[in-house]
């Protein structure tokens, strides 16, 4: 069976008419995207408004785990929304069933979570956490962090397109390198499990640039939009570790790395990291607007009522979403296969990058990879012009894939979680078709 099926140029008559009428009403501020109006979509498979089919590698950035319009997931929302669609902070049966559930998913010694809406949001949350706790102000960030593009958010991360011209960021901001196995060319993903070289280094940084007030490091166990950059194995324990070592708060933004996108449920389990604040979304709805902040009692305890809240979190058909897709995490094999399905369509995309004269790194677990494209191999210098070239054709033969990447020449492989061996097979076989006709 043949998933994907393209019969009319990108756009399609349809679609491009709708393009046009939609930038005549809306700004067109988007980042860049294969010009496809979706109309539909099913597990990996989308299909656009002039009836061509598509697999796509993009779960929405990293949203539909449970793939596009899980059924069961369609049906909580749907029966959730003739009930009741909003009551503010009120309780509601929903919300109070999802906080039990997903408190009863995370690790042990996570027993608190509040319901947001965006990831911004969750990480919003986690920073005003962290300062209230602990009484201090500053935090500290890496260089190609991505946490969102609200104001206390976009001054944590270390990618300069939330922040460019939009005037200084909040005050506070100390920000370190994050070790980059690809490109090191300080050498600190060196060292073994106490990478000396980079913890010197860190200290040096704290020591130059806070005030004596720092609270709590946040951190995202791979960094997805500055190019699905994972630090080398250890390191984020070590990070944990310095930071309690020095009373700060350990924040880990799984907004884009948990339900099952690694290959385990949530990306701390791989190195049984403990923090004390963790930022959820995403995955946590798979296509319903949800996010939240989970962390203990006793971190929470320093909160006086009122001081969180959010106008649609917690709503009733967002918390419907929280438990069905928790039902379908516990119904389905989806976290094995994203492990086992994901190693060998990275072993694929390895051989592939063989062949590729600009496919200089394939990078990832489970069902996020990154493919970087550079000039050439040898001196890596990054080659982002192949990128829309690469979005355009994978797009006419039926593959949907998105760009991301601090130097923009990455492209993320991140399909969503049901993805089956015919599709991924059939998928590979376009992405190697696009990239033996690639060229400067």
């Amino acid at each position: 069976m043949k998933f994907a099926n393209v019969r009319t140029p990108i756009p399609g008559p349809e679609g491009e008419k709708l393009i046009g009428k939609w930038h005549e009403f809306e700004a067109d501020v988007v980042g860049y995207q294969a010009p496809v109006v979706w109309k539909k979509a099913e597990g990996c498979v989308v299909e656009d408004v002039d009836g061509n089919t598509y697999i796509d590698w993009t779960s929405g950035v990293l949203v539909t785990n449970v793939g596009h319009c899980h059924p069961r997931l369609v049906e909580a929302a749907n029966k959730a929304s003739t009930e009741l669609l909003n009551n503010y902070e009120c309780a509601n049966t929903y919300r109070i069933e999802a906080a039990e559930r997903l408190v009863g998913a995370l690790p042990d010694h996570l027993d608190r979570c509040f319901f947001l809406t965006t990831g911004s949001e969750a990480v919003e949350a986690s920073l005003r956490l962290a300062k209230r706790k602990t009484g201090k102000f500053e935090i500290l960030g890496f260089a190609g962090g991505f946490h969102g593009r609200t104001f206390g958010a976009a001054s944590a991360g270390g990618m300069d397109g939330p922040k460019r011209r939009y005037g200084p960021s909040l005050p506070g901001t100390i920000r370190a390198p994050y070790p980059n196995p690809y490109r090191d060319p300080l050498g600190f993903c060196r060292g073994g499990k106490d990478f000396a070289r980079y913890f010197t280094y860190l200290d040096d940084v704290v020591k130059a640039n806070s005030t004596g007030s720092l609270a709590a490091v946040i951190v995202e166990p791979y960094q997805g939009a500055s190019g699905f950059v994972f630090p080398p194995e250890g390191w984020l324990k070590k990070l944990e570790l310095w930071a309690h070592e020095r009373g700060l708060l350990f924040v880990l933004d799984e907004v884009q790395s948990s339900y099952g996108r690694t290959g385990k449920m949530w990306a701390m389990e791989h190195e049984e990291l403990e923090p004390d604040i963790v930022a959820l979304g995403k995955g946590i709805g798979s296509g319903v607007p949800v996010s939240a902040v989970c962390s203990n009692a006793a971190i929470f305890s320093c909160l006086n009522k009122g001081e969180m809240s959010s106008t649609l979190g917690g709503n009733p058909v967002a918390s419907a979403g929280v438990t069905a897709v928790l039902d379908i995490f516990e119904n389905e094999p989806l976290i094995e296969n994203a492990a086992e399905l994901g190693k060998s369509m990275k072993k694929e995309l390895s051989r592939i990058a063989e062949k590729c004269p600009y496919l200089g790194d394939v990078r990832g677990m489970g069902m996020v990879m990154g493919l970087e494209f550079v000039r050439d191999k040898n001196d890596k210098q990054p080659a982002p012009e192949l990128i829309r070239p690469v979005i355009d054709a994978c797009a006419e033969k039926g593959l949907l894939v998105g760009a991301v990447g601090m130097f923009g020449n990455v492209i993320r492989v991140a399909p969503p979680l049901v993805m089956n061996k015919e599709q991924a097979d059939e998928s590979l076989g376009i992405m190697e078709s696009v990239l033996t006709n690639i060229g400067l």
